[in-house]
This record gives structure tokens, C-alpha cells and sequence, in this order.
């Protein structure tokens, strides 16, 4: 049977890892900017945000869920499975996002643009492309656009065009595909290496050095992602070394009475 992952095996392509590392506003619009090429001043970022507008109807949640200045609307997902509908569930993120933007008596020109990017550890349509991006238009017409606002974009790891999609981005998604050794070479990229720091900082959590022995392989150890969770919220929380300690040690004793 194989060992469940521990925080020290994680990586960007698992959902905890990712949603720590693209929380971060700097890393978010790093990212953003490489992949779609334009300037982005600020975002907000909301990790993990639930959207459910009705009981009887299927709500979503999106990974990482953005805005920037200009109010345009990014979905970003990471995604290690095929044969998840993608493009179906590309069309659903892209309405319930609008459904969050549109209230009732405003007018349709108000909404804004919205990107759906999902990163994906495979080749999702078979084609050995790095980048496989989505847009209305028209049939009849092929230089005829809808201009409704909205883009879907696939991101594979499995690529091989290289020649057809800048350095960065192939390295990029090189990082995202590799395992834990590989992930932390230094691939001559700004954006990976500030990532980089970001996953260190995670697993080491900024003070963990000045934690027991004891305590630190106790952490090492915990491969209950759910729990870990628990840990980074209190460690970033935590006034000082001593009252994280402290709410740790409430955390494991209360796991060990259950």
C-alpha cells in the first residue's frame, strides 16, 4: 500500500501546496502576467471560495479565485486527473462567476472579463501543446470574434511544441510537473525561485527552527492534509513561537483522544 504524502512530499501539483502558493499576491500575478501576457497592478485572491447560489443546484468550488484593478474575474485550477469534463466544467465556473458579478437591474455591458485556467498535469486534448486556449467564435467566420469577455485556457505539463511558447512558461510548467527532488533545482527563473521560496517557507514555517526536535518530527510526520491546514492557520496566527507550541500541543492532544 502506498505511504500517504506528508507536508515534505507535497508539491505544486498537490491541492494544498498550490492553494498556499498561489494565495500569495506576488506569486499569483506572476503567474498570471507569464500566462497571459499582460500587466497586472494588484488582485485579490480568494483560496479555495465556494460559490452555491441555490440548494437544489450544483454549487462550485474554485482553487484559486481572483480580481484585479480592473475588476476583471480569474478562475485558476490545478488539475492532476483527465476525464473530468473539462470543458464542461470550464463553461459552468465561467457562469457562476458571471452570476456573482451581475446584479439584478445592472446592465449585461457591466460584466467583466473572465479567464478559466486549469493547469494540468497530462495532455488534456492529445495534441503535445503547452498552452491550448479558448475563445466564442464565429463558424461562418473564422475572423469574426464574440467579444462576450471570456477566455478558457488549458496549461499542460505534457507539452513538446517549445520553440512556440516562451521559456518561461515551459519552465514553469516543467516546475509544476516535477516531483519533489526536481522541483527544487533551480531552473534560472524568477518566478519558480520566488514559488520556491514561498513552498520552503511552508514546510519550514518561517520559525520552525527554533521548534523542539520533538515537535518538528511530529509535524514531519502528519499526513492528514485537513490537519496541516489547521497548523499553517495557527502558525500564522500565532503571536510568538511559544503560543504556536502551545495551540499545537492542544491540536495533537486532541487528535490522540479521538
Amino acid at each position: 500500500m502506498n505511504r500517504r504524502k506528508t507536508l515534505q512530499d507535497l508539491t505544486m501539483k498537490d491541492n494544498f501546496m498550490f492553494g498556499a502558493v498561489m494565495s500569495v499576491e506576488e506569486n499569483c500575478i506572476g503567474f498570471l502576467e507569464l500566462v497571459l501576457g499582460i500587466e497586472i497592478e494588484r488582485i485579490v485572491i480568494s483560496k479555495e471560495k465556494c460559490i452555491v447560489y441555490h440548494p437544489e443546484y450544483k454549487g462550485v468550488r474554485l482553487d484559486i479565485y481572483a480580481r484585479d484593478e480592473n475588476n476583471t474575474r480569474y478562475d485558476v485550477e490545478m488539475q492532476v486527473k483527465s476525464g473530468d469534463a473539462l470543458g464542461k466544467r470550464a463553461r459552468y465556473y465561467h457562469s457562476q462567476m458571471d452570476m456573482e458579478c451581475l446584479t439584478s437591474g445592472v446592465e449585461y455591458e457591466m460584466l467583466p472579463r473572465s479567464f478559466v485556467i486549469f493547469i494540468c498535469d497530462f495532455d488534456p486534448f492529445g495534441k503535445e501543446r503547452y498552452v491550448y486556449t479558448f475563445c466564442n467564435r464565429c463558424l461562418e467566420e473564422d475572423t469574426l470574434r464574440l467579444e462576450d469577455g471570456t477566455q478558457t485556457i488549458f496549461l499542460s505539463t505534457k507539452g513538446k511544441n517549445h520553440s512556440e511558447v516562451p521559456k518561461e512558461l515551459v519552465e514553469f510548467l516543467e516546475f509544476v510537473g516535477a516531483n519533489v527532488e526536481e522541483s527544487e533545482k533551480d531552473y534560472g527563473n524568477s518566478l519558480i525561485r520566488q514559488m520556491q521560496r514561498t513552498i520552503r517557507g511552508i514546510k519550514t514555517d518561517r520559525e520552525m527552527g527554533e521548534i523542539p526536535e520533538e515537535l518538528r518530527k511530529e509535524i514531519e510526520e502528519i499526513d492528514n492534509l485537513d490537519f496541516l491546514k489547521t497548523l499553517h492557520k495557527k502558525a500564522a496566527r500565532a503571536e510568538s513561537v511559544e503560543t504556536f507550541e502551545t495551540e499545537m500541543k492542544k491540536l495533537f492532544e486532541a487528535v490522540k483522544e479521538k
